[in-house]
């Protein structure tokens, strides 16, 4: 019986496979992380990616967190004056 040379290379694949996916979860998390932790980056957030914010806002309020958004505005609104 030959060996299978698909084994090696679906490993590999499979391998590489988890290592982005560990990325995106870990970069993910550190997106949330530092947005949870500066209103001032939330808010280069709310320039630069506002759907970005949008889904930060909507994870915290689906968890039970509410007011992040109302502070923000009042409180960007506030520097704008």
């Amino acid at each position: 019986m030959s060996a299978n040379p698909l084994g090696p290379l679906a490993r590999k694949l499979m391998k590489g496979v988890i290592v982005v996916e560990l990325l995106g979860v870990f970069g993910a998390y550190a997106l949330f992380h530092k947005m949870n932790n500066s209103q001032e980056f939330r808010n280069t957030m709310n320039n630069k990616f506002p759907s970005v914010l949008e889904v930060y806002y909507q994870s915290n309020e689906w968890a039970g967190v509410y007011g992040i958004r109302e502070q923000d505005h009042e409180a960007w609104s506030a520097k704008r004056d």
